[in-house]
Protein backbone atom coordinates (compact mmCIF):
# COMPACT_ATOMS: atom_id res chain seq x y z
CA UNK A 1 0.00 0.00 0.00
CA UNK A 2 1.37 3.49 -0.91
CA UNK A 3 2.68 5.41 2.09
CA UNK A 4 2.28 8.94 0.68
CA UNK A 5 -0.43 10.56 -1.42
CA UNK A 6 1.98 11.27 -4.30
CA UNK A 7 2.35 7.48 -4.67
CA UNK A 8 -1.39 6.93 -5.16
CA UNK A 9 -2.41 6.00 -8.73
CA UNK A 10 -4.96 8.84 -8.85
CA UNK A 11 -2.41 11.50 -7.80
CA UNK A 12 -2.79 14.50 -8.15
CA UNK A 13 -6.58 14.38 -8.57
CA UNK A 14 -7.50 16.00 -5.24
CA UNK A 15 -11.03 15.68 -3.91
CA UNK A 16 -12.87 17.68 -1.25
CA UNK A 17 -16.36 18.01 0.16
CA UNK A 18 -17.45 21.52 -0.78
CA UNK A 19 -20.62 21.23 1.27
CA UNK A 20 -18.55 20.67 4.43
CA UNK A 21 -16.35 23.66 3.59
CA UNK A 22 -18.93 26.10 2.27
CA UNK A 23 -19.83 27.71 5.59
CA UNK A 24 -16.21 28.32 6.61
CA UNK A 25 -15.38 29.54 3.10
CA UNK A 26 -18.29 32.01 3.20
CA UNK A 27 -17.12 33.28 6.59
CA UNK A 28 -13.58 33.84 5.29
CA UNK A 29 -14.83 35.61 2.17
CA UNK A 30 -17.06 37.87 4.26
CA UNK A 31 -14.26 38.75 6.66
CA UNK A 32 -11.84 39.38 3.78
CA UNK A 33 -14.29 41.87 2.28
CA UNK A 34 -15.03 43.57 5.57
CA UNK A 35 -11.32 43.94 6.41
CA UNK A 36 -10.57 45.31 2.95
CA UNK A 37 -13.37 47.86 3.36
CA UNK A 38 -12.11 48.97 6.76
CA UNK A 39 -8.58 49.40 5.45
CA UNK A 40 -9.70 51.35 2.38
CA UNK A 41 -11.51 53.76 4.70
CA UNK A 42 -8.30 54.53 6.60
CA UNK A 43 -6.89 56.98 4.11
CA UNK A 44 -3.72 56.56 2.09
CA UNK A 45 -0.97 57.16 4.71
CA UNK A 46 -2.48 54.84 7.32
CA UNK A 47 -3.26 52.21 4.70
CA UNK A 48 0.37 52.29 3.55
CA UNK A 49 1.49 51.89 7.16
CA UNK A 50 -0.83 48.87 7.57
CA UNK A 51 0.51 47.26 4.38
CA UNK A 52 4.09 47.85 5.50
CA UNK A 53 3.43 46.35 8.93
CA UNK A 54 1.65 43.31 7.45
CA UNK A 55 4.31 42.54 4.85
CA UNK A 56 7.08 42.98 7.42
CA UNK A 57 5.36 40.50 9.72
CA UNK A 58 4.76 38.08 6.84
CA UNK A 59 8.43 38.00 5.83
CA UNK A 60 9.69 37.69 9.41
CA UNK A 61 7.27 34.96 10.47
CA UNK A 62 7.66 32.88 7.30
CA UNK A 63 11.40 32.74 8.00
CA UNK A 64 10.83 32.06 11.71
CA UNK A 65 8.81 28.96 10.83
CA UNK A 66 11.99 27.59 9.25
CA UNK A 67 14.11 28.63 12.25
CA UNK A 68 15.66 31.71 10.63
CA UNK A 69 15.49 35.00 12.56
CA UNK A 70 15.60 38.18 10.45
CA UNK A 71 16.24 41.73 11.62
CA UNK A 72 12.85 43.44 11.80
CA UNK A 73 14.12 46.92 11.01
CA UNK A 74 16.09 45.70 7.99
CA UNK A 75 13.01 43.94 6.65
CA UNK A 76 10.76 46.94 7.26
CA UNK A 77 13.22 49.41 5.73
CA UNK A 78 13.75 47.27 2.63
CA UNK A 79 10.01 46.71 2.03
CA UNK A 80 9.34 50.42 2.46
CA UNK A 81 12.09 51.28 -0.02
CA UNK A 82 10.80 48.76 -2.58
CA UNK A 83 7.22 50.04 -2.27
CA UNK A 84 8.18 53.73 -2.19
CA UNK A 85 6.83 54.25 1.34
CA UNK A 86 8.39 56.86 3.61
CA UNK A 87 9.54 54.99 6.72
CA UNK A 88 12.45 56.86 8.29
CA UNK A 89 16.12 56.07 7.85
CA UNK A 90 17.13 53.65 5.08
CA UNK A 91 19.01 50.68 6.55
CA UNK A 92 21.38 48.39 4.67
CA UNK A 93 19.95 44.86 4.42
CA UNK A 94 21.68 41.48 4.51
CA UNK A 95 21.50 39.40 1.34
CA UNK A 96 19.25 36.81 2.95
CA UNK A 97 16.82 39.57 4.01
CA UNK A 98 16.82 40.99 0.49
CA UNK A 99 16.07 37.57 -0.98
CA UNK A 100 13.04 36.85 1.21
CA UNK A 101 11.65 40.35 0.68
CA UNK A 102 12.13 40.19 -3.10
CA UNK A 103 10.32 36.85 -3.28
CA UNK A 104 7.37 38.00 -1.17
CA UNK A 105 6.95 41.28 -3.04
CA UNK A 106 7.18 39.56 -6.41
CA UNK A 107 4.48 37.09 -5.36
CA UNK A 108 2.05 39.64 -3.91
CA UNK A 109 2.67 42.75 -6.02
CA UNK A 110 2.68 40.81 -9.31
CA UNK A 111 -0.03 38.34 -8.29
CA UNK A 112 -1.75 38.45 -11.68
CA UNK A 113 1.32 37.32 -13.65
CA UNK A 114 1.83 33.65 -14.53
CA UNK A 115 3.79 31.45 -12.17
CA UNK A 116 6.54 29.72 -14.18
CA UNK A 117 9.48 27.48 -13.43
CA UNK A 118 11.85 30.38 -14.22
CA UNK A 119 10.02 32.61 -11.76
CA UNK A 120 10.27 29.92 -9.06
CA UNK A 121 13.97 29.47 -9.86
CA UNK A 122 14.43 33.22 -9.38
CA UNK A 123 12.70 33.08 -5.99
CA UNK A 124 14.86 30.16 -4.93
CA UNK A 125 18.09 31.84 -6.05
CA UNK A 126 17.06 34.96 -4.11
CA UNK A 127 16.54 32.89 -0.94
CA UNK A 128 20.00 31.27 -1.21
CA UNK A 129 22.33 33.89 -2.73
CA UNK A 130 25.48 32.06 -1.58
CA UNK A 131 24.42 28.70 -3.02
CA UNK A 132 24.36 27.23 0.47
CA UNK A 133 21.82 26.33 3.11
CA UNK A 134 23.78 26.91 6.30
CA UNK A 135 27.10 25.18 5.64
CA UNK A 136 25.72 22.78 3.04
CA UNK A 137 26.01 23.45 -0.68
CA UNK A 138 22.67 22.96 -2.43
CA UNK A 139 21.28 23.08 -5.95
CA UNK A 140 20.08 26.66 -6.39
CA UNK A 141 17.73 28.00 -9.05
CA UNK A 142 16.87 24.52 -10.31
CA UNK A 143 14.95 21.45 -9.17
CA UNK A 144 16.81 19.21 -6.74
CA UNK A 145 18.78 16.29 -8.21
CA UNK A 146 18.84 13.97 -5.14
CA UNK A 147 22.56 13.26 -5.64
CA UNK A 148 23.04 13.36 -1.87
CA UNK A 149 20.08 11.03 -1.26
CA UNK A 150 16.28 11.16 -1.38
CA UNK A 151 14.45 14.28 -0.20
CA UNK A 152 13.11 13.55 3.28
CA UNK A 153 11.68 15.58 6.14
CA UNK A 154 13.42 14.21 9.23
CA UNK A 155 13.55 15.02 12.94
CA UNK A 156 15.38 13.56 15.93
CA UNK A 157 19.04 12.98 16.85
CA UNK A 158 21.52 11.18 14.59
CA UNK A 159 20.87 7.46 14.65
CA UNK A 160 17.33 7.92 15.98
CA UNK A 161 15.88 9.96 13.15
CA UNK A 162 12.17 9.92 12.47
CA UNK A 163 11.15 10.27 8.82
CA UNK A 164 8.03 12.42 8.62
CA UNK A 165 7.86 12.51 4.86
CA UNK A 166 9.63 11.34 1.70
CA UNK A 167 9.11 13.44 -1.43
CA UNK A 168 8.81 12.26 -5.06
CA UNK A 169 12.11 11.22 -6.65
CA UNK A 170 14.05 13.83 -8.64
CA UNK A 171 13.32 12.20 -12.01
CA UNK A 172 9.61 12.91 -11.46
CA UNK A 173 10.03 16.65 -10.86
CA UNK A 174 9.73 17.98 -14.42
CA UNK A 175 6.34 16.36 -15.16
CA UNK A 176 5.14 16.96 -11.59
CA UNK A 177 5.95 20.68 -11.68
CA UNK A 178 4.61 21.09 -15.23
CA UNK A 179 1.28 19.65 -14.08
CA UNK A 180 1.25 21.90 -11.00
CA UNK A 181 2.05 25.09 -12.94
CA UNK A 182 -0.50 24.33 -15.67
CA UNK A 183 -3.15 23.89 -12.98
CA UNK A 184 -2.08 26.97 -11.00
CA UNK A 185 -2.20 29.24 -14.05
CA UNK A 186 -5.33 27.63 -15.49
CA UNK A 187 -8.86 28.93 -15.31
CA UNK A 188 -10.33 25.99 -13.42
CA UNK A 189 -13.57 26.86 -11.63
CA UNK A 190 -12.28 26.75 -8.04
CA UNK A 191 -12.66 29.54 -5.50
CA UNK A 192 -9.20 31.21 -5.31
CA UNK A 193 -9.13 30.87 -1.51
CA UNK A 194 -9.53 27.09 -1.80
CA UNK A 195 -7.03 27.12 -4.66
CA UNK A 196 -4.51 28.85 -2.37
CA UNK A 197 -4.82 25.98 0.10
CA UNK A 198 -4.56 23.33 -2.63
CA UNK A 199 -1.53 25.08 -4.17
CA UNK A 200 0.25 25.21 -0.83
CA UNK A 201 -0.34 21.50 -0.21
CA UNK A 202 0.48 20.40 -3.76
CA UNK A 203 3.76 22.34 -3.94
CA UNK A 204 5.00 21.29 -0.51
CA UNK A 205 4.14 17.65 -1.34
CA UNK A 206 6.29 17.77 -4.48
CA UNK A 207 9.08 19.49 -2.47
CA UNK A 208 10.98 20.37 -5.67
CA UNK A 209 13.92 22.24 -4.12
CA UNK A 210 16.76 21.19 -1.85
CA UNK A 211 15.62 23.81 0.69
CA UNK A 212 13.17 26.70 0.96
CA UNK A 213 10.10 24.69 -0.05
CA UNK A 214 8.01 25.87 2.93
CA UNK A 215 8.74 29.57 2.37
CA UNK A 216 8.03 29.29 -1.35
CA UNK A 217 4.81 27.33 -0.71
CA UNK A 218 3.60 30.11 1.59
CA UNK A 219 4.53 32.75 -1.02
CA UNK A 220 2.53 30.80 -3.62
CA UNK A 221 -0.46 30.70 -1.26
CA UNK A 222 -0.14 34.46 -0.64
CA UNK A 223 -0.03 35.01 -4.40
CA UNK A 224 -3.31 33.14 -4.86
CA UNK A 225 -4.89 34.92 -1.89
CA UNK A 226 -3.97 38.23 -3.54
CA UNK A 227 -5.75 36.95 -6.64
CA UNK A 228 -8.77 36.08 -4.52
CA UNK A 229 -8.97 39.76 -3.50
CA UNK A 230 -7.77 41.10 -6.86
CA UNK A 231 -5.39 43.38 -5.00
CA UNK A 232 -1.66 43.53 -4.14
CA UNK A 233 -2.52 45.21 -0.83
CA UNK A 234 -1.93 42.77 2.03
CA UNK A 235 -3.64 43.44 5.34
CA UNK A 236 -3.28 40.03 7.02
CA UNK A 237 -0.45 37.53 7.26
CA UNK A 238 -0.96 33.81 6.77
CA UNK A 239 2.65 33.17 7.74
CA UNK A 240 2.25 35.00 11.05
CA UNK A 241 -0.78 32.85 11.86
CA UNK A 242 0.95 29.64 10.76
CA UNK A 243 3.87 30.59 13.02
CA UNK A 244 1.45 30.74 15.95
CA UNK A 245 -0.09 27.41 14.90
CA UNK A 246 3.19 25.80 13.80
CA UNK A 247 2.69 22.41 15.48
CA UNK A 248 -0.86 22.05 14.15
CA UNK A 249 0.39 23.13 10.72
CA UNK A 250 3.03 20.40 10.54
CA UNK A 251 0.65 17.83 12.03
CA UNK A 252 -2.10 18.41 9.44
CA UNK A 253 0.44 18.44 6.60
CA UNK A 254 1.89 15.11 7.73
CA UNK A 255 -1.54 13.54 8.19
CA UNK A 256 -2.68 14.72 4.77
CA UNK A 257 0.44 13.51 2.99
CA UNK A 258 0.08 10.08 4.64
CA UNK A 259 -3.68 9.80 4.03
CA UNK A 260 -5.03 6.67 2.27
CA UNK A 261 -6.76 8.76 -0.42
CA UNK A 262 -6.78 12.21 -2.00
CA UNK A 263 -9.70 13.62 -0.02
CA UNK A 264 -8.08 16.83 1.30
CA UNK A 265 -11.19 18.22 3.02
CA UNK A 266 -9.52 18.19 6.49
CA UNK A 267 -6.51 20.12 5.16
CA UNK A 268 -8.69 22.73 3.44
CA UNK A 269 -10.83 23.08 6.55
CA UNK A 270 -7.69 23.76 8.62
CA UNK A 271 -6.39 26.19 5.98
CA UNK A 272 -9.66 28.15 5.96
CA UNK A 273 -9.68 28.34 9.75
CA UNK A 274 -6.09 29.58 9.65
CA UNK A 275 -7.05 32.36 7.21
CA UNK A 276 -10.00 33.26 9.42
CA UNK A 277 -7.69 33.64 12.42
CA UNK A 278 -5.19 35.61 10.31
CA UNK A 279 -7.88 38.05 9.20
CA UNK A 280 -8.94 38.37 12.84
CA UNK A 281 -5.32 39.11 13.75
CA UNK A 282 -5.35 42.00 11.27
CA UNK A 283 -7.51 43.88 13.75
CA UNK A 284 -4.43 44.04 15.98
CA UNK A 285 -2.43 45.46 13.06
CA UNK A 286 -5.12 48.08 12.54
CA UNK A 287 -5.07 48.93 16.25
CA UNK A 288 -1.27 49.32 16.18
CA UNK A 289 -1.40 51.56 13.11
CA UNK A 290 -4.07 53.77 14.64
CA UNK A 291 -2.16 53.92 17.94
CA UNK A 292 1.00 55.04 16.14
CA UNK A 293 -0.88 57.72 14.21
CA UNK A 294 -2.59 58.95 17.39
CA UNK A 295 0.73 58.98 19.26
CA UNK A 296 2.39 61.30 16.75
CA UNK A 297 -0.72 63.45 16.54
CA UNK A 298 -0.65 63.93 20.33
CA UNK A 299 3.05 64.81 20.24
CA UNK A 300 2.83 67.03 17.18
CA UNK A 301 4.97 70.10 17.65
CA UNK A 302 7.20 68.51 20.29
CA UNK A 303 10.93 68.29 19.66
CA UNK A 304 12.52 64.88 19.10
CA UNK A 305 16.09 64.54 17.93
CA UNK A 306 16.72 62.03 15.13
CA UNK A 307 17.79 59.31 17.58
CA UNK A 308 14.72 59.74 19.76
CA UNK A 309 12.34 59.78 16.80
CA UNK A 310 13.90 56.65 15.31
CA UNK A 311 13.83 54.74 18.59
CA UNK A 312 10.26 55.81 19.35
CA UNK A 313 9.17 54.54 15.93
CA UNK A 314 10.97 51.25 16.57
CA UNK A 315 9.03 50.86 19.82
CA UNK A 316 5.77 51.73 18.08
CA UNK A 317 6.48 49.18 15.32
CA UNK A 318 7.18 46.34 17.76
CA UNK A 319 10.63 46.34 19.34
CA UNK A 320 12.22 42.89 19.67
CA UNK A 321 13.27 42.26 23.26
CA UNK A 322 13.70 44.94 25.92
CA UNK A 323 15.05 48.44 25.35
CA UNK A 324 18.05 49.24 27.56
CA UNK A 325 20.40 52.20 27.47
CA UNK A 326 23.16 50.01 26.01
CA UNK A 327 20.85 48.81 23.22
CA UNK A 328 19.84 52.39 22.56
CA UNK A 329 23.50 53.41 22.24
CA UNK A 330 24.28 50.50 19.90
CA UNK A 331 21.26 50.99 17.64
CA UNK A 332 21.54 54.77 17.43
CA UNK A 333 25.37 54.68 17.20
CA UNK A 334 25.94 57.10 20.04
CA UNK A 335 27.81 57.11 23.35
CA UNK A 336 26.24 55.56 26.49
CA UNK A 337 26.02 59.03 28.05
CA UNK A 338 24.15 60.40 25.02
CA UNK A 339 21.79 57.43 25.07
CA UNK A 340 21.03 57.97 28.75
CA UNK A 341 20.40 61.68 28.21
CA UNK A 342 17.96 60.89 25.38
CA UNK A 343 16.17 58.29 27.51
CA UNK A 344 15.96 60.55 30.57
CA UNK A 345 14.48 63.29 28.42
CA UNK A 346 11.79 60.89 27.14
CA UNK A 347 11.14 59.72 30.70
CA UNK A 348 10.76 63.29 31.93
CA UNK A 349 8.25 64.04 29.15
CA UNK A 350 6.20 60.94 29.97
CA UNK A 351 6.90 59.20 26.66
CA UNK A 352 8.87 56.32 28.18
CA UNK A 353 8.59 54.63 31.54
CA UNK A 354 10.97 52.36 33.43
CA UNK A 355 10.02 48.74 33.85
CA UNK A 356 10.02 47.31 37.37
CA UNK A 357 13.51 45.72 37.41
CA UNK A 358 16.33 48.13 38.09
CA UNK A 359 20.13 48.27 38.12
CA UNK A 360 21.95 46.69 35.18
CA UNK A 361 18.68 45.22 33.92
CA UNK A 362 16.82 48.54 33.73
CA UNK A 363 14.64 48.59 30.63
CA UNK A 364 12.18 51.02 29.15
CA UNK A 365 8.85 50.85 27.33
CA UNK A 366 6.44 53.36 25.86
CA UNK A 367 4.03 54.73 28.41
CA UNK A 368 0.56 53.46 27.53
Amino acid sequence: MPKYIHQLPEWPQFEWNLENLSRQLATVRHRQGRLFGHMQALGFPLRQEAILKTLTEDVIKSSEIEGEILDRQQVRSLIARRLGIEAGAVLPADRNVEGVVEMMLDATQKFDESLTDERLFGWHAALFPTGRSGMTRIVVGAWRDDKSGPMQVVSGPLGKERVHYKAPAAERLDPEMNAFLDWFNGGEDIDPVLKAGLAHLWFVTIHPFDDGNGRIARAIADMMLARSEDSPQRFYSMSAQIRLDRKAYYDILERTQKAPDLDVTPWLDWFLQCIDRAVGGAEETLSDVLFKAEFWKQHEGETFNDRQRDMTNRLLDGFDGKLTSSKYATIEKCSPDTALRDINDLLRRGILRREAAGGRSTSYVLRE
